[in-house]
């Protein structure tokens, strides 16, 4: 557990602990989410990329890839068209 000082603004500076453990880095942004009573705290940046890896699940196999190489050879093909 972790304490943090709110200034007259509504800040916090988010203890180095709890920063490293989200993976903060000075810039990124922080996404807040209340459920049942209680406040979560999520890098940002993580949540953009569940949502995009939700988003794009079973894309692959639709587009034919079977293994990463497939998906390899296909990105140098695309890198050689242009």
């Amino acid at each position: 557990m972790e304490l943090a000082k709110v200034t007259s603004k509504g800040q916090i500076t988010i203890p180095l602990t709890i920063r490293n453990l989200l993976g903060l880095k000075t810039g990124d942004k922080v996404f807040f989410e209340e459920r049942r009573g209680k406040i979560y705290i999520t890098n940002a940046s993580q949540i953009t990329l569940s949502n995009v890896q939700d988003q794009m699940q079973g894309e692959a196999e639709k587009a034919g890839f079977q293994t990463e190489d497939d998906v390899i050879t296909y990105i140098k093909e695309l890198r050689k068209a242009r």
